[in-house]
């Protein structure tokens, strides 16, 4: 009998424990965010405006979006460093894709015309799809050729960046007239269609993460892929969606972006988006090696990012610091990372 208190007593507080590592990784770094929101304020009171705040959540939407791609892809241990230029090929393809003219049909006995369609909402499927093409393409060369990750998807960031560019032929390609450019400026409720969109991106990808069978596999390819494949899980299914799903939602902040600006530009936009993304990531608890993480606290660190960047702009602070600064957060969050699984070893 008291034996089995005795191991009753030890699983406790292995149960403890285990719920404790969790809620830390769950609320992670939400106090490092509402620290950063009060310095903000101290210095500068316009920043906790509504106006301000409205410009924070734009921000961080597509960020967010970007980086829910990238969480998939480095919870199985992988990294995307196309995804900006993914962004800017895909809102190039909707650019160009919403240049397609209107179909209308005349009709008879002097009824006038009747608009059949508006095609040029088919800019967002184009640019969807572009997006998944390209994911697919990194995925497929990193499931099946058994290529380096980080070598691939380098290759993938100049490749995709010289299609945006030849597809723009170097120029902005503007539609001033873009039938969804309701995405990137209207709002629902007061609430921004770009905020809205971000945020069902982040619930539907914590639906796939803790209420699916393919987000434990994900989970699984991250802890220990040898194992994962020896357990029956088809891990090469699993490297095609969760780069397939990045490609997706970088396409998805294209037709954003798109929206937002009426313009794409092969050259420029996108630049350094996948360091955003993955400092997101990171901030947010998921680990490098994969295996750990949650798209919760990734919304946390692309809130932390936006705010850094909004705040920043709202001190003063100079362009080319805001560089540094982000630099050395992105080093303090793989130090915070390695920190952190060093204390899971220990325990």
């Amino acid at each position: 009998m008291a034996d089995n208190a005795a191991t009753s007593a030890v699983n406790r507080d292995a149960e403890r424990r285990l719920m404790i590592q969790g809620l830390i990784r769950t609320v992670g770094m939400l106090p490092v965010l509402v620290l950063l929101c009060i310095a903000f304020y101290a210095m500068n009171g316009r920043f906790a405006s509504w106006q301000n705040a409205s410009i924070v959540m734009q921000q961080a939407s597509i960020n967010t979006v970007l980086a829910a791609g990238m969480t998939f892809v480095i919870l199985t241990g992988g990294i995307d460093l196309s995804v900006g230029s993914i962004l800017a090929a895909a809102a190039m393809i909707a650019v160009i894709g919403s240049l397609i003219p209107d179909i209308t049909l005349s009709l008879p006995f002097g009824l006038g015309q009747f608009l059949l369609t508006d095609l040029g909402l088919l800019g967002i499927l184009f640019g969807l799809l572009a997006g998944l093409v390209f994911g697919l393409a990194n995925g497929a060369l990193i499931a099946f050729l058994r290529l380096p990750p980080f070598i691939v998807t380098l290759g993938s960031l100049t490749a995709v960046r010289g299609i945006a560019r030849l597809l723009g032929d170097d120029t902005t390609v503007f539609n001033p007239s873009l039938p969804f450019d309701f995405i990137g400026n209207a709002t629902l409720f007061g609430v921004p269609w770009l905020v809205i969109i971000a945020f069902l991106v982040i619930v539907l990808s914590w639906l796939v993460l803790r209420r699916t069978v393919l987000g434990v596999h994900i989970y699984s390819v991250g802890g220990n892929p040898d194992a994962a494949r020896l357990s029956g899980i088809k891990v090469w299914r699993v490297l095609l969606f969760v780069y397939g799903a990045s490609g997706l939602l970088a396409g998805l902040g294209g037709v954003m972006s798109a929206a937002r600006l009426y313009a794409a530009n092969g050259t420029q936009l996108g630049v350094s988006y996948e360091l955003d993304a993955i400092a997101a990531v990171i901030l947010g608890g998921t680990s490098f090696v994969g295996g750990i993480g949650s798209i919760w606290g990734t919304l946390v660190g692309a809130l932390i990012i936006a705010v850094l960047s909004n705040g920043l702009i709202l001190v003063g602070m100079p362009d080319v610091w805001q560089y540094i600064i982000k630099g050395l957060i992105i080093i303090g969050a793989v130090a915070l990372d390695r920190l952190r699984l060093q204390g899971s070893a220990r325990t």
